[in-house]
């Protein structure tokens, strides 16, 4: 049977219209996974000498120990907001005589296979080698490293878990935030010393193998708790209950104000409220307002301006970078209604366009309040906000004009990654990396004022010439119209 849900799911991925489509993106993740193994054996072969440089009279794998407790952390965070856990179309098999136990084993043994499962082992297998070459014992450097990756599993049937319990919900990313902060706090504040108590457990087992049994049953209860949540939600009954939803309207008259483009601005306000996945960038504004609170306080900081300017980029267009990224795919579902229908694509485009550089205003007054670090910290926010209104909002549309990806409004909210493409990757960089070299250059020979002057007539020259470039932005769009129209046409 595993052979065929193996033989079914290949099927599936060759006989699929988009895998073909989404080459550039696989190829652009294969290069990033041979990157992330490159750098993790790097760290594996010159954590040794590193550690005893800097730690001289200290246990080179006490001290790794001692801060794995700080790498699962990290490691299920990671696994939270960026690994995709594999699934399969279940809904055919339950009509069929196909035991559901098999079905639920099946997907939950696909998770064993991911990237991230193995990617620490091109650490710790090197770290592991040079420390037998430093005279550690074969077997116990074996049972750490098997301990290791038993933690790793745990790690991964506990993000499974938590995916499973709060998948749906607007704020899906708490119970992971919560864990991890509260476990982290625990331990920074010496309420409970976490890491050291893993450390020395990590050690008992290395000294006798047996200990290595404790982590062992948490990983089999781990993997038991997941069998269970996934087994009493595999019926057909739950496909096809639905929930009654009262939606509540409003006119939105002050919209009117802002001429052909208001109808459109009004369908993306509604877009925004009533679904789940575009909702969660309203709670992603206040995470975005206090991002400052990282690098403003901290002294290491203070001498950086060009940080300071990247802070300032993503504060006042956090809101504009989660959506503008996305246009036109927000309307993926309607989007060939909306072509059919007696429109200029110059007004649907303002419309995203306004939408983007209210967004900017509004948050730049927000975090007025930042002027409590100095003026200079007012100052970046404000050339940041002009730059985003007028350059970066354009890069957004532009963008979008190459936007194939189809957006599934109906799926989880917050961190889903289901319709990002190359675009989305590709498009990060001109977007926060660019102002920054275009501040640092004035900035490095002739002072603060120059930058932040420079990062000004930049984006006053795109809000003057704003028609110009929407004429060719528009015609970008005009003639990929219909390429558009049959990718969003497509389901995944």
């Amino acid at each position: 049977m595993i052979r065929r849900f193996i033989s079914f799911e290949w099927k599936q991925f060759i006989r699929s219209s988009y895998w073909q489509k989404s080459i550039a993106l696989k190829i652009l993740m294969i290069l990033m996974a041979l990157y992330f193994i490159v750098m993790f054996l790097a760290l594996g072969f010159g954590l040794y000498p590193v550690l005893k440089k800097q730690f001289p009279d200290s246990d080179p794998l006490q001290l790794f120990n001692q801060f794995l407790f700080y790498w699962l952390l990290a490691d299920l965070l990671l696994r939270f907001f960026m690994q995709k856990l594999p699934v399969m179309r279940v809904k055919p098999f339950l009509v069929l005589p196909v035991k559901r136990s098999r079905v639920v084993h099946y997907v939950l043994g696909k998770t064993l296979l991911s990237f991230f499962n193995f990617l620490p082992l091109f650490a710790v297998i090197p770290f592991g080698i040079v420390l037998i070459s430093k005279g550690y014992g074969m077997v116990p450097i074996f049972t750490w490293i098997v301990l290791i990756f038993i933690f790793t599993l745990i790690v991964n049937f506990t993000n499974f878990l938590i995916e499973s319990k709060s998948s749906g919900t607007d704020l899906s990313f708490l119970p992971v935030i919560a864990l991890t902060g509260g476990l982290f706090t625990l331990d920074y504040f010496h309420i409970v010393p976490l890491s050291g108590l893993l450390g020395d457990f990590i050690e008992k087992t290395i000294q006798n193998p047996l200990w290595i049994l404790i982590p062992l049953t948490l990983l089999a209860t781990v993997y038991f708790l997941n069998f269970q949540t996934l087994i009493n939600q595999l019926y057909v009954d739950d496909s096809l209950q639905s929930k009654a939803k009262t939606v509540q309207s409003s006119d939105m008259l002050w919209a009117e104000r802002f001429g052909d483009a208001a109808p459109f601005i009004k369908l993306d306000l509604r877009l925004i409220w009533r679904n789940k996945r575009t909702r969660s960038m309203i709670y992603l504004l206040v995470m975005g307002l206090l991002y400052g609170l990282i690098f403003y306080p901290n002294k290491h900081y203070e001498n950086m301006m060009p940080m300071f300017v990247f802070v300032g980029i993503f504060v006042t267009g956090i809101f504009m970078i989660n959506f503008g990224q996305f246009i036109p795919a927000w309307d993926s579902a309607y989007y060939k209604l909306l072509m059919s229908q007696n429109i200029r694509y110059k007004e649907y485009l303002n419309s995203k366009f306004l939408l983007m550089a209210v967004s900017a205003v509004i948050l730049f007054t927000l975090s007025i309040p930042y002027v409590y670090f100095g003026w200079k910290i007012l100052l970046i926010h404000f050339a940041a906000m002009i730059y985003n209104i007028g350059i970066n909002t354009h890069i957004l549309l532009l963008g979008g004009a190459f936007n194939r990806k189809r957006i599934d409004l109906s799926q989880q909210a917050a961190f889903n990654y289901q319709g990002t493409g190359a675009v989305q990757w590709i498009i990060g960089f001109p977007l926060l990396i660019i102002p920054v070299g275009v501040f640092y250059l004035p900035y490095k020979f002739w002072g603060f004022t120059a930058g932040i002057a420079t990062l000004i007539v930049m984006g006053a020259l795109g809000i003057v010439f704003h028609q110009l470039i929407m004429k060719y932005i528009v015609s970008k769009y005009t003639s990929y119209k219909y390429e558009t129209i049959a990718a969003f046409d497509k389901k995944n």
